[in-house]
């Protein structure tokens, strides 16, 4: 199915009424094609109004994988218009640059399990946590019986441990990348450094923080990270000793230099 570009645009118009919806947030560019690996034409600051002409299929922003193609010519992810819906509320497109491939979330490097192995604390075999859930390794969540989920031996070795652990920061990594915007380059280390930061907040904090709006505004990721990391330090009753330490090794970590590159992820 191929979908409208800007230069169809007119004749598309003609026949079908577009209908117009509210912007939710800041600076969110608006494409050439339905993803956000296409070239960004103008940007929208949250409140404006745009019209949408039809909707299609796209790379996934935040869980939504709809773009809407716009009355200017161009396509924004559903995600940041306030339609009402996470499904289709106007005609889909039907003519147009098909979507480009979907890349995955970056795994993050061993430099990285090794630091949240740090601080998550390592048990061997099951037992019951705080709030009474069963768990095991580096803070593992059963989510079955005995854990019966988990592919290692119980008791677990440390290397299997950390075997386990990478593959339960999956989430984190995949909500860090599906939080940020193109204009995010981070290498591995720095990368790393955030994963960390939101597996220790969780990603629903992370998302409204001034960390991640600073850098999809484009600052430098050597100057937003130090900046952001040092006041995640603090529980309802102050300053934490432990967090503080952990946003320290976070920050040394996403200031040691290396070529291996994260974000934007590569297919």
């Amino acid at each position: 199915m191929k979908l409208p570009t800007s230069t169809h645009f007119l004749s598309l118009l003609a026949c079908s009424t577009a209908s117009a919806y509210l912007i939710t947030g800041d600076g969110v560019n608006c494409r050439d094609g339905p993803g956000t690996s296409f070239k960004a034409l103008k940007t929208y600051q949250k409140g404006h109004d745009v019209s949408i002409s039809c909707q299609t299929e796209g790379t996934e922003v935040n869980g939504n994988s709809i773009w809407d193609f716009t009355s200017d010519g161009c396509y924004v992810a559903d995600y940041y218009v306030k339609t009402g819906s996470d499904d289709y509320v106007t005609d889909k497109c039907t003519s147009g640059p098909s979507p480009p491939p979907t890349c995955g979330a970056p795994k993050s490097n061993a430099a990285t399990v090794d630091l949240i192995a740090s601080f998550e604390g390592f048990v061997p075999n099951i037992y019951l946590d705080t709030n009474g859930d069963a768990t095991v390794g580096y803070g593992h969540l059963c989510k079955k019986t005995r854990c019966a989920e988990v592919k290692y031996p119980i008791p677990l070795s440390v290397a299997d441990g950390k075997k386990l652990l990478a593959e339960d920061m999956a989430i984190f990594e995949k909500c860090i990348t599906e939080m940020t915007n193109d204009r995010v380059t981070l290498n591995a280390n720095q990368y790393g450094a955030v994963v960390s930061w939101s597996f220790n907040i969780g990603c629903s904090a992370a998302r409204g923080s001034s960390l991640i709006r600073r850098l999809n505004a484009g600052e430098k990721p050597s100057v937003v990270l130090p900046e952001e990391l040092v006041k995640w330090i603090n529980d309802n009753n102050g300053p934490l000793e432990g967090l503080r330490r952990r946003r320290k090794a976070e920050i040394t970590l996403s200031q040691k230099a290396t070529t291996e590159k994260a974000l934007p992820p590569v297919c």
